[in-house]
């Protein structure tokens, strides 16, 4: 039998993968001592049944069935590891909407503030864009609904819809005597995970915010962007992943790919030797070789530890910032059958090319930046990573907790992002690379101080 699966990976916020064939089930033969484990396994089972049938009867008031199983799913998966869970119908589909990054919708990026909607900023060449939605508008309607007492995700679900569908906004804007209605037409709507812009004349700064299955494409059109507006002044990249929870196994691939000509990217590893896979780089470097700088925090997770983890090995990248997230395990995600959601089951562990595993250690940069956080901030800035969450997976080394990961919004106030021009620029140097420069170059003056000698005469034995 072929089931469909997703392979995944999650941070503690986000995540979701490629597409993958398992064959299932396995054959399996048994000894006496597995035959009793089944047996015990099937007692335990009973045990269950006799209890759902007790709450079932005497509860004080008449249960779900649905519920019941679900929430005994949810409590059988939870118990593993803080990355598997059983998600219902409604938690799948916002799933696959979430890596996908596509979606039928009207183009703004939202949040709630004082329980209205409040719209951060359209996005170029949507629907919202087109009809004049601004940033800080205040949406209080949608289709004469009010949006107070709406949850964010549920305004959000009532926003997004079939393409070519119409919704009314009754909108507030600062300036304007009386509210604004605006009909608006639902296209189809891409995240953008990728952006970027010039900095300083001479530097390319990509910052990527998730990884869907956009991201990529996203990272391969900036990178043309960028080289076509700064030509030949090009000094480097600087790759932001500081806050970036993950998202698609593949895609971190992929965009590993982007900056290596060869050697592996990552390896997975199961329960069984046999499981193993190891993902490797296809030629062509893609930004010609030049200088790149990677931004990592407490907040950078899973898809971002394996992109900062293969350019900190292949010597490609210098990581800048404070010690990653530390999730260092692989999801699976199983569909159910229509109707019935998935499990999203941790199946295997990644390793770094050099075969380190970050789980519940994160990765740690090649130059530490701590950022000045205001006094009022100081309390909630730091993460406390994969190692202090309950259950979960136990590293194979010592284990380590908490990073900061505030980003100033100011790009003059970020001392990681300054630390980047200044290598790029040369004003500062990467430490650990000038030691293995010197060690090479002592290395070649010494052969050369020998390379005239005469070579000594074999032992007599």
């Amino acid at each position: 039998m072929m089931r469909k699966t997703t392979l995944v990976l999650l941070s503690a916020a986000a995540g979701a993968a490629a597409m993958l064939f398992v064959t299932q089930p396995r054959s399996v033969f048994m000894g006496s001592s597995a035959r009793a484990a089944t047996a015990d396994t099937y007692r335990q089972l009973n045990l269950f049944g006799d209890v759902f049938e007790r709450v079932r009867s005497d509860y004080v008031e008449k249960p779900d069935d649905s519920k019941l199983i679900e929430s005994a799913i949810s409590g059988m998966l939870s118990g593993l590891d803080p990355h598997s869970s059983y998600m219902d119908a409604k938690s799948f589909r916002d799933m696959q909407v979430q890596t996908r990054g596509e979606f039928g919708g009207l183009g703004i990026e939202v949040t709630m503030e004082d329980g209205l909607i409040k719209v951060v900023s359209p996005i170029d060449d949507t629907p919202a864009s087109k009809a004049g939605i601004m940033a800080n508008d205040i949406i209080t309607h949608l289709d004469d609904e009010a949006v107070q007492g709406l949850t964010l995700n549920q305004a959000v679900e009532k926003m997004r819809g079939p393409v070519n569908t119409k919704i009314k906004l009754k909108i507030i804007r600062k300036g304007q005597d009386k509210p604004l209605d605006i009909t608006l037409v639902r296209d189809n709507i891409r995240v953008r995970s990728v952006r970027a812009h010039v900095e300083g004349g001479d530097i390319a700064y990509i910052r990527i915010t998730t990884f869907n299955e956009q991201t990529t494409e996203g990272l391969k059109k900036e990178i043309g962007n960028l080289q076509s507006q700064i030509g030949d002044k090009l000094k480097g990249y600087i790759i932001d992943l500081r806050n970036n929870p993950g998202g698609l196994l593949e895609e971190a691939v992929t965009v590993s790919d982007t900056f290596l000509d060869r050697g592996e990217i990552v390896s997975t590893r199961g329960r069984n030797a046999e499981e193993t896979q190891r993902r490797v780089a296809h030629p062509g470097d893609l930004t010609k070789g030049k200088p790149v700088i990677v931004l990592i925090n407490g907040g950078s997770a899973s898809a971002s530890e394996i992109v900062a983890g293969a350019l900190q090995d292949h010597k490609r990248a210098t990581l800048v910032g404070t010690r990653s997230f530390g999730k260092g395990s692989v999801q699976t995600i199983i569909p159910l059958g229509s109707g019935n959601g998935a499990l999203r089951l941790t199946t295997a562990r990644y390793y770094t090319p050099s075969g380190k595993s970050i789980q519940a250690k994160g990765i740690v940069p090649d130059i530490e930046v701590l950022q000045d956080v205001p006094d009022e901030l100081k309390s909630r800035t730091d993460t406390k990573g994969e190692a202090s969450l309950r259950g979960h997976l136990k590293s194979d080394g010592d284990e380590k907790t908490g990073s900061q990961s505030y980003v100033p919004p100011d790009a003059k106030d970020d001392k990681a992002l300054k630390m980047a021009d200044d290598l790029l620029h040369g004003i500062k140097v990467n430490p650990s690379a000038a030691a293995n420069g010197d060690k090479a170059a002592n290395d070649k003056a010494a052969n050369d101080n020998t390379a005239d000698k005469p070579a000594a005469a074999p032992d007599a034995h």
